[in-house]
């Protein structure tokens, strides 16, 4: 008879060593006090009072872990405790958990103590395209998990970042339990990342058509490529920008500066020679001589093209071969005088051909002077 006094006294013992409680539940944003919004990012609820009375007469282990569980719909999370200042009967959870567990505002949910392994291993997915704007994820995943007590496979969990927030979906915990979940409180966990939901993998770029000009709308030094941009729509013609690319486009010399290079130096037989500074300039050569500017390519060929991948140009406008009526009207336009004009002077006057004043003082030279001969005492002869 002792005995079975004794084993049901022990019975109630161990029964009584786990609490379990129900409640009903309200967002972190109704608690009393003052509005804490930053209780929201974390995985830590309000108790009463008298849930800590309950839980300090019980042997359970510290920090407590809390199962959450939705028994209409079937799910259920992990979660620690922040502080016993609730009223009775209500328990104050984050926003994104209620959402997990698919709770209404004064739904009844299931809190009992559970035990939770130390995180190894987190996997995470991004809900959104904009955490890949965050320069370095870890170090902020690293502050948000301050407010978390434990993760569970399933989760969907937020946090604020730069006036942002962010959603979060657990994939996978490490070590795997029955429970799903793992504490996040004092360990060395790792983080993995899967593909944000409507990310898209950049396409990698095909092989051109063989040509050496970049496709794309910038030149490799920067600027716009030789020829102008390419457009997709129109005509082939206007799909090259060929009026930029013809052989006699005046814009198929490449470069910054286009004219031709002249010496520094003076040219032979002038008198007045380059003037000299009279301070010589650090870094520079006093020979000016020695100076040239380069002079201009003659770039009048056809630029290389720039096609889309399978596509084809079939060669330049067409120049016919010249017939022989063709080349008598050049030859007989090459005899015709270019400039038959007479210039003048700004005295008024007409100006002297080139060559006439020669031939007058070489006809002086062959007329023949009589020569005269004179006394001493420089009476004429």
């Amino acid at each position: 008879m002792y005995g079975d006094i004794y084993s049901r006294a022990a019975g109630r013992s161990r029964g009584a060593q786990r609490f379990d409680e129900y409640y009903r539940c309200y967002p972190l944003v109704m608690a009393p006090g003052a509005e804490r919004p930053e209780l929201n990012y974390g995985s830590k609820i309000l108790l009463p009072p008298s849930a800590l009375d309950k839980v300090s007469r019980l042997h359970v282990q510290w920090p407590i872990m809390l199962e959450l569980i939705n028994g209409s719909q079937g799910t259920h999370t992990h979660a620690g405790v922040l502080e016993f200042v609730a009223e009775e009967g209500r328990a104050y959870i984050p926003q994104w958990m209620m959402q997990t567990l698919k709770l209404d505002v004064g739904d009844m949910i299931q809190i009992k103590t559970t035990s939770l392994e130390l995180a190894k291993l987190v996997k995470l997915q991004p809900q959104s395209v904009n955490f890949l704007d965050i320069s370095d994820p870890r170090a902020v995943l690293e502050k948000a998990f301050r407010n978390f007590a434990a993760l569970t496979k399933g989760d969907v969990f937020n946090f604020e970042y730069n006036d942002e927030i962010y959603e979060m979906a657990v994939l996978d915990v490490k070590p795997e339990t029955a429970k799903m979940g793992v504490c996040m409180i004092e360990t060395d966990v790792s983080v993995d990342f899967a593909p944000p939901v409507g990310y898209v993998e950049p396409s990698r770029q095909t092989q051109g058509s063989g040509t050496s000009t970049p496709r794309n709308g910038r030149a490799v030094g920067g600027g716009l490529p030789a020829g102008g941009l390419m457009h997709n729509q129109g005509t082939m013609a206007q799909a090259i920008n060929y009026d930029a690319i013809a052989p006699g486009a005046t814009t198929t010399s490449v470069g910054n500066f286009q004219g031709e290079g002249l010496r520094l130096a003076a040219k032979k037989g002038s008198k007045t020679g380059t003037p000299k500074p009279a301070t010589p300039v650090a870094g520079t050569s006093t020979n000016v001589k020695d100076v040239v500017l380069p002079r201009r390519k003659n770039n009048n060929g056809p630029l290389p093209l720039r096609l889309p991948p399978n596509k084809l140009f079939l060669g330049y406008e067409i120049k016919p071969v010249k017939t022989a009526a063709d080349k008598e009207r050049e030859a007989a336009a090459a005899k015709q005088p270019h400039f038959a004009g007479q210039g003048q002077t700004l005295r008024g006057g007409v100006p002297k051909k080139k060559g006439d004043g020669d031939d007058k003082a070489a006809q002086a030279e062959k007329q023949p002077t009589e020569s005269k001969g004179r006394r001493l005492d420089g009476r004429n002869v």
